[in-house]
């Protein structure tokens, strides 16, 4: 794999420095921007493979901004570094798009083993087969990662993808949480099973409230 650059979106420079420096010792290209207006020209002029966000940035455009703007232009995985923890924050994270979300006080090496965590499960190779799948007057194309609804292409985030393609490779099948956890976002992953919601909820307002994901109570998510 060729080398992989990170941006760190932080106006902390201590902190910024901190994470520039692990990510660096494990062999990663990192660069950093201070506010969002920064953020934004170096994802216009590098070829970024993923972000690290503060919330709390300066200036005009904060970490969801910078989120939103980067999910109008990519689907590159985004990790959200903030000290905001309140529920309200991280469903506000992952609905515009955020891939995992960490509070601080962090440590610097959990940071990294997210980031090579969301690499690794971002750049798996796996053979192109041809496999399309259609349900109504929506098209899931696994192989090209592309989704379509009445012919126009509707725009999923990475994570967004992933479970609606857990969901469709195990159709019929009622799947638990803990199985979409680890499916889509691996067993090392930090979160909780609020995340599943968030995402599920994201799936259905843009393929449509009658797209038939199935809430199966106390149990997860079956797609008929």
């Amino acid at each position: 794999m060729d080398e992989i650059s990170v941006l760190i979106v932080e106006d902390d420079m201590d902190i910024a420095d901190l994470l520039n420096s692990y990510l660096r010792k494990e062999g990663f290209r990192s660069l950093i921007a201070g506010d969002g207006e920064r953020a934004k020209v170096i994802l216009g002029q590098q070829n970024i493979a993923l972000a690290l966000v503060d919330i709390g940035l300066p200036g005009e455009i904060d970490g969801i901004g910078v989120l939103s703007h980067i999910r109008s232009t990519s689907d590159i995985p985004v990790l959200i570094v903030t000290a905001r923890d309140s529920e309200l924050d991280r469903i506000t994270g992952f609905e515009v798009g955020a891939d995992d979300y960490i509070t601080k006080p962090f440590s610097p090496r959990e940071v990294v083993a997210r980031v090579k965590a969301i690499v690794r499960r971002s750049y798996k190779e796996s053979p192109r087969i041809d496999r399309t799948t259609t349900i109504g007057d929506v098209t899931i194309d696994l192989s090209s990662h592309r989704v379509t609804k009445d012919g126009k292409e509707v725009t999923l985030t990475t994570k967004e993808f992933e479970l609606l393609s857990l969901l469709v490779e195990n159709r019929f099948l009622a799947l638990t949480r803990e199985q979409i956890l680890e499916g889509v976002w691996g067993a090392d992953f930090y979160g909780d099973e609020r995340t599943i919601n968030v995402h599920i909820r994201q799936i259905r307002r843009k393929l449509g409230d009658d797209f038939p994901i199935a809430t199966i109570w106390g149990i997860g998510y079956r797609l008929d």
